[in-house]
């Protein structure tokens, strides 16, 4: 009898989960501006829903198995409606990896809610994005790892004073600013922090 072959611990587990055309295209745009791969993106929505008191909370009132997720216990109820089915809506699916804790910790979700583990990835997507704010830590961390510490904070100020100071639909949020700055990168012929640089520049000369 041949031996065994041992699987790695940090072995990633593959996840492609359907989710509706629309957040598809969205993932794919983060993916776009932030200059990441799509499945990165999608495990990075994913584990920061895992980990979101908020997004938690939202799904607790559809769970149909009790959950205990640190010291928090939710209760649940096999009464309610599974959410294994979507709606009606044009779908495709969406690649993505998980390393194996965070894919258990889907699982045990996915049991308490009576689901496949690929439909709990794709409510995770969903809800992640719709009621959490990190679509914008993404595009402010890619930003900042274009800029030194004191652009930076140059940066931070003009978006705070604009905003401040601005009606509501001049409101600047770090997903537009870096959707800005790709349109302007669009040619290749300045780089990311340049193009930042030149923002900052002209911002300033008009608020002088």
């Amino acid at each position: 009898m041949g031996r065994q072959r041992k699987v790695r611990s940090d072995k990633k587990v593959d996840c492609k989960p359907t989710v509706p055309v629309e957040l598809k295209e969205c993932i794919y745009r983060i993916s776009y501006v932030t200059n990441t791969p799509v499945k990165d993106i999608a495990e990075i929505i994913c584990v920061s829903g895992l980990k979101s008191k908020k997004v938690i909370g939202l799904l607790s009132d559809h769970l149909r198995r009790d959950l205990q997720i640190g010291n928090t216990f939710y209760i649940g109820d096999l009464d309610r409606e599974s959410l294994q089915k979507m709606k009606n809506t044009k779908t495709e699916r969406i690649t993505t990896r998980f390393n194996q804790n965070d894919f258990e910790s889907i699982r045990a979700l996915a049991y308490s809610l009576d689901v496949t583990p690929t439909r709990t990835a794709a409510i995770l997507l969903d809800k992640t994005i719709h009621h959490t704010n990190i679509v914008n830590r993404l595009a402010k961390e890619y930003v900042s790892g274009h800029l030194n510490e004191s652009k930076m904070k140059e940066l931070k100020k003009i978006i705070y004073y604009i905003n401040r100071n601005g009606s509501s639909s001049e409101k600047i949020s770090w997903v537009n600013l870096l959707s800005y700055f790709y349109d302007e990168l669009k040619d290749g012929s300045v780089s990311m922090s340049k193009t930042i640089s030149n923002w900052i520049e002209n911002i300033n000369q008009k608020m002088s």
